[in-house]
């Protein structure tokens, strides 16, 4: 006499091999502190291990800053050169690795969902098990997500990315005067409109690409929020008051894509006005604003 069936659920993803997912697992588990310990490793070339360190980096950061402004030329100093080109390495290795990250967890997400499909025969304490870990690698997703978009940001313009790390509220030594100087020149340039010297106009186009790579990724954002919550809206509608939970999940959750799709867009618009005025937002950075 054969055996009865085992549930759907048991051991499969609907339909997917038990160990899918579970490798899917093991994998993000590795990639979750890749990210913030890999790229490093991937940017140095053996010259620059130290900046694994934060504080040996800013401070560096800010020693050849003030190199580059006293060489006053557009091309980066020697030494600054090579911090910009190691910065622009750990962006794009971070880049790289949470994206493959938000790739995975998007993957085990949907095997968690289709893991209890309605009328499976799941328990209460499985469903909420598979619940909450559904909500863990959604919450891990965003993040990894918005990872993304920022090293993607700092990818595009390192050398802006690397000047938020200086310390703009220093009062005393080379950089302290360095920075007031900085102040001086952007002061008169957005005063009398006066050609900034070079490695200030080099900042001031550097945080302009800077702003225009974060608007133009936020305003991709909030146009697929915008179009996921139409497609969720219009599930809603076809379900129909009588849907009960799945119905008020389905609007709940176009509420929220569409708030968030505003959000979004208002932080596009907000960077593709500071672009558009670049030295008016290096000019409060540098203020400490």
């Amino acid at each position: 006499m054969s055996s009865p069936a085992a549930p759907a659920w048991s051991g499969r993803f609907a339909g997917v091999p038990g160990r899918v997912p579970a490798l899917l697992a093991v994998l993000a588990a590795v990639l979750v502190p890749a990210v913030f310990v890999v790229p490093h490793m991937l940017a140095a070339d053996g010259s620059e291990d130290g900046f694994a360190d934060q504080r040996n980096l800013i401070d560096t950061v800010g020693e050849e800053f003030v190199r580059y402004w006293n060489s006053g030329d557009r091309i980066f100093s020697p030494g600054m050169a090579g911090v910009v080109d190691y910065w622009f390495r750990f962006h794009v290795a971070k880049a790289v690795i949470a994206a493959i990250l938000s790739v995975v967890l998007v993957a085990l997400g949907f095997l968690l969902r289709k893991s209890c499909p309605r009328g499976s025969g799941a328990g209460p304490a499985k469903r909420a098990a598979v619940a909450t870990g559904g909500v863990v690698v959604t919450v891990l997703a965003l993040f990894s997500s918005v990872i993304v978009v920022a090293n993607i940001q700092g990818a595009v313009a390192p050398f802006t990315s690397l000047m938020s790390m200086l310390p703009v509220g220093t009062r005393h030594g080379r950089l302290a005067d360095t920075l007031d100087q900085v102040q001086r020149r952007l002061a008169d340039s957005l005063e009398t409109g006066a050609a900034p010297p070079p490695a200030l106009d080099v900042m001031i186009g550097d945080n302009s690409r800077y702003h225009v790579a974060l608007a133009v990724m936020a305003a991709i954002v909030a146009v697929a929020l915008a179009a996921l919550s139409s497609v969720l809206w219009r599930r809603f509608l076809r379900t129909g008051p009588s849907a009960g939970r799945t119905g008020r999940a389905l609007g709940a959750s176009g509420v929220l894509t569409a708030l968030l799709s505003l959000v979004v867009a208002v932080v596009a618009v907000a960077n593709l006005s500071t672009a558009s005025d670049s030295a008016q937002g290096l000019s409060v950075f540098f203020n400490g604003g």
